[in-house]
This record gives structure tokens, C-alpha cells and sequence, in this order.
């Protein structure tokens, strides 16, 4: 549900943004994250906590849209690569840090205070935001027929295309990655939160990389992060049926992923330099409709056809993906 709601929601907030500061307009979107998870702490039921968990879309959808294309405004141009890279790290640290503490903080305490938690961290980046983060005063405000004009770029088309097969195919297999680790490789329970862990390491050197070379060579790296996520779900269903060989896997796995963020904005900024921000919305939009397809499609393979079905349509997400990039232009 919030994946949806961020899809839908990053293109209105840029647009209902219209002239004011982007500070204020992030100050404000924090705020309410803090009410959104301190309401699904106190939620007295199921749906309580789904309206809750609408307004936590609709914030995040906002954030992210808003955040991830700062980079330029805050850094020279010659170091916009290594600051997407440190924006989009914090996706790939929470993408491994936050399911398990929010599992563990829940089996001690209770699943409410996992939300107690996440609020207070909302509130600790609503203040480091007041304190670090300067004014951000735009030009003018965006309007809905930038969008149209925006969506007829044929390389911020490419970008978007090649956005949603590389994270509907990610998902398609990393939802159920728990599975595919305990059934295919044979992995020991106790052994999962360490290798996810390790995973999410991977992904960070990996954002890191990518966001260092980024500038210089978007398309080359896309082709290379689009190529390694073709491979790692062939290698896994050839070779990942041990431990050992599961966890390598899982390593270059998460090597391979931890790119796509920074790689992806790095291209949409370059295919839209004077649209920075009406990019990044529709990147963000169609990133989270990538997530929510994923783990949809993942589901009903799962269910209907078995694990090594999401692991072969997975690649197939891939190669489409490589097939893209190799027709992309040079920027």
C-alpha cells in the first residue's frame, strides 16, 4: 500500500510544492512521517493502521522525490555523482537495516513499538534537517504539463522503462528471498539475518562504486548493473544449491543491486538537466510501482508455480533490462 501511494503521490507533491522553499516543504513532509508512524503505534485496528500507512506513502513518496534530486543543488557539478551516491545510500542502508532491527525491536517488545522506534527516528532527521539543511528556494513552480512535456524525452523514457524491469525483477525474487535461501540453498534459519546483513554490505560498496563512476559513465554501469542482475538469479538456480555457494551468491547479488538507485538518478538527471526534479518524481513513481509489481507478480508465481519460477522470470526482467540499455544512446 504505501509503495502504490508513493508512486502516486511523488508527481502531486511536486506539483502541489509549486514555488515554496523545498526546505520547508521537507520540514513539513517529516512532520507528518512523525505523526503517520506515532498514529500506526496507537492504531486499533487493521484498518487504522492501513489509513496510517496512506499517509506514510504519501510522505515518502514526497520525501524521496524531493531529496533525491538535491544533489545538484547542493554540491558542485563535479561531485553530484558521490552526493546522489550518499542520498541514495541512506535507500540502500535502510533496505538492510531496517527490516531486521524492526523485526527485532517487535519480537522484544511488541510490533507497536517498532512504530514508537520509527517515529523517533523521524524525529531526529526532522531536526538534523532543521539544523544542516540550508534554504532551497526555486524558480518557479512545477506544473502537470512539464510532466507530458517531460514523458516525450525518449532517454527519461528509456530510464523509466529500464527502471521498472530492473526493480519489478529484483523484487519479483528478493520479497521471497528467505525462502530461496533456506529451500534452494539449503541455509540454516539461524544464518539468514547474518548473510542479509552481509547482502545489504555488499549493496552499499556497490552504491558507492557506481556513484563514484556514475558521472562519467551512466550507461556503461547500467549495462553492467543490468548484466549482473541477469546473472545472479542464473547462478543461483545452477549453482546456489549449498550454503556456501547460495551465500556467495547472495553476495553479488546484493553487489550487483546496490547500484540501481544511484546508476538510474544518475541517467534521469542527465536526460533531464533543467527538469531535475520533475525526473526524479516520475523515477520515484515508477520505482515504487516497480516494488509493488515485483512483489505482487513474485507472489503469484510463488503460489502458483514454485521458487525457481520467480528466479527465471527474474532474469527474464533482466535480459529485457540489458536489451534496453543497449539500446540507449551515449549522454
Amino acid at each position: 500500500l504505501p509503495a502504490l501511494l508513493a508512486a502516486l503521490f511523488a508527481p502531486l507533491v511536486v506539483i502541489a510544492a509549486g514555488g515554496i522553499d523545498r526546505r520547508r516543504i521537507l520540514c513539513a513532509l517529516l512532520g507528518l512521517l512523525l505523526v503517520a508512524n506515532v498514529a500506526s503505534a496507537l492504531a486499533p485496528s487493521i484498518g487504522g493502521l492501513l489509513a496510517a500507512r496512506v499517509l506514510v506513502g504519501f510522505c515518502m513518496g514526497g520525501i524521496w522525490a524531493i531529496a533525491g534530486g538535491l544533489a545538484a543543488r547542493l554540491v558542485p557539478s563535479a561531485r553530484i555523482g558521490l552526493a546522489t551516491s550518499i542520498i541514495f545510500g541512506g535507500v540502500a542502508a535502510a533496505s538492510v537495516l531496517g527490516v531486521p532491527l524492526g523485526a527485532l525491536i517487535g519480537e522484544a517488545l511488541g510490533w507497536r513499538w517498532a512504530f514508537v522506534v520509527m517515529a523517533a527516528f523521524s524525529a531526529a532527521v526532522l531536526l538534523l534537517h532543521l539544523w544542516v539543511v540550508p534554504a532551497l528556494p526555486v524558480d518557479g513552480s512545477v506544473r502537470a504539463r512539464q510532466f507530458v512535456q517531460q514523458l516525450g524525452n525518449r532517454s527519461l523514457q528509456q530510464g523509466l522503462l529500464l527502471t521498472l524491469l530492473l526493480v519489478a525483477g529484483h523484487f519479483i525474487a528478493f520479497t521471497y528471498v528467505r525462502p530461496l535461501l533456506t529451500t534452494l540453498a539449503n541455509i540454516d534459519a539461524a544464518w539468514i539475518g547474518g548473510l542479509l546483513f552481509a547482502y545489504g554490505m555488499a549493496g552499499i560498496v556497490g552504491n558507492f562504486i557506481v556513484g563514484l563512476l556514475a558521472a562519467r559513465r551512466p550507461r556503461g554501469l547500467l549495462l553492467a548493473i543490468a548484466l549482473g542482475l541477469l546473472l545472479t538469479p542464473l547462478l543461483f538456480l545452477w549453482t546456489g544449491g549449498t550454503p556456501a555457494s547460495g551465500a556467495v551468491v547472495l553476495l553479488l547479488w546484493g553487489l550487483a543491486y546496490g547500484g540501481v538507485s544511484v546508476g538510474l538518478m544518475t541517467w534521469m538527471m542527465t536526460a533531464a538537466p533543467k527538469a531535475v526534479e520533475i525526473a526524479t518524481a516520475l523515477y520515484v513513481g515508477v520505482f515504487n510501482i516497480g516494488i509493488a509489481l515485483g512483489a505482487w507478480g513474485g507472489g503469484l508465481l510463488l503460489d502458483g508455480i514454485g521458487l525457481r519460477a520467480n528466479l527465471w522470470v527474474a532474469a527474464g526482467f533482466a535480459a529485457a533490462a540489458t536489451l534496453v540499455v543497449a539500446g540507449m544512446r551515449r549522454q
